[in-house]
């Protein structure tokens, strides 16, 4: 029983793991796409507006993409018949009649997913390389379902018209230009805009995250440097986790001498990131050394705890035993923190003692 429960779980972690990214999809490309992804400047935008009597006017909508597209550099037409390398495609409805096609796994339930029961104002977002559609699809919606009472209540005239101005607002709030940069391997956009001074922290983290999931080399540098801002700090060290084993001996300093809490827990997450990633058992000495490291803060044992059980090594089993110990002297289940902790020590040790898993 205990065995097949452990089968279960394990098979449940490793779709997760796949889900939660979107990037494994992209071995489906043919070499043609990927390389016209990589190269891709010119960006045919193809803008539709649609309302309960028919076409509205997608003119604002269009001028708003048009310049978020273009401050990431991307070069907008909107002539089909000029050249262009991707066919970016957005519409907007009042009443969502196109549901779309779910996304596998766990990214179906990002807030940015086609939703299928959401039958209000959205706006559906894809694109097409060499005619051919990409399975990549976002959705952003009006925080109102009914168009026509929301209408009503803001004292506006037309309800179409209200409803394509709240999707444009929307639009305008939702970060797409960075998604498809990093969707379309630009990771050299991304990092003009991390160096740009006019770049928003919450954009920054974003970009951060983005380059952490795309596994980008060239990112790496900058993602050293952007750790001694307090503000990107934690975001840099869960992204270089990402990028492979050459970020391991930076990962492991800042984990054992940064005063920070919230940054150590980072580092710890992301060592964790390069054992699931990568395997290496470099990690697990220094891991265990913080597990057991007096006064070290709860949430950054929280997750040293986690970062060993990426890796599963039977030199965990017996410090994880002995934490977990502790854990149940000093219990006090009213306290986040002492759950968060015991969860993490009991799920690692699961996965690191062979024995406990196939008993």
């Amino acid at each position: 029983m205990r065995r097949a429960v452990w089968i279960t779980a394990c098979s449940v972690w490793l779709l997760l793991q796949v889900a939660g990214t979107s990037w494994g999809y992209r071995e489906s490309f043919t070499p043609e796409q990927r390389d016209r992804l990589l190269k891709a400047q010119k960006v045919l935008l193809d803008v539709v507006a649609l309302t309960d009597n028919g076409k509205g006017d997608a003119g604002p909508i269009l001028s708003l993409v048009s310049a978020r597209m273009t401050e990431v550099g991307y070069d907008v037409v909107t002539d089909p018949a000029k050249p262009h390398d991707v066919v970016f495609k957005i519409k907007c409805e009042q009443r969502k009649i196109w549901e779309g096609t779910a996304t596998l796994g766990g990214d179906a339930d990002l807030p940015d997913s086609p939703s299928r029961v959401w039958k209000g104002p959205a706006c559906q977002l894809n694109y097409l390389v060499g005619g051919t559609k990409i399975r990549w699809q976002k959705e952003v919606r009006t925080d109102f379902e009914d168009a026509v009472a929301a209408a009503l209540a803001a004292n506006a005239p037309d309800p179409g018209a209200y409803a394509m101005a709240k999707l444009k607002e929307r639009l305008g709030q939702y970060d797409f230009p960075v998604l498809l940069a990093a969707e379309w391997g630009h990771a050299d956009r991304l990092l003009k805009l991390l160096d740009d001074p006019r770049t928003s922290q919450l954009r920054k983290l974003k970009v951060i995250s983005l380059l952490g999931d795309m596994q980008s080399d060239e990112a790496a540098p900058r993602l050293k440097e952007a750790l001694k801002d307090k503000n990107l700090a934690q975001q840099a060290a869960v992204a270089l986790g990402n990028l492979g084993k050459d970020s391991i001996p930076m990962l492991i300093d800042i984990m054992k001498t940064s005063k920070d809490p919230e940054l150590q827990a980072a580092a710890a997450k992301g060592l964790g990131q390069v054992g699931a990633l990568h395997g290496d058992p470099q990690i697990v000495p220094p891991l265990l050394e913080m597990l057991e490291k007096p006064g070290v803060d709860r949430a950054v044992l929280t997750e040293v705890a986690w970062a060993l059980g990426k890796l599963p090594d039977k030199r965990s089993v017996k410090p994880l035993e002995r934490t977990q110990a502790k854990l149940l002297k000093v219990r006090d289940l009213d306290d986040p923190s002492w759950k968060k902790l015991f969860e993490a020590v009991e799920w690692s040790r699961k996965q690191c003692d062979t024995e406990d898993q196939f008993s």
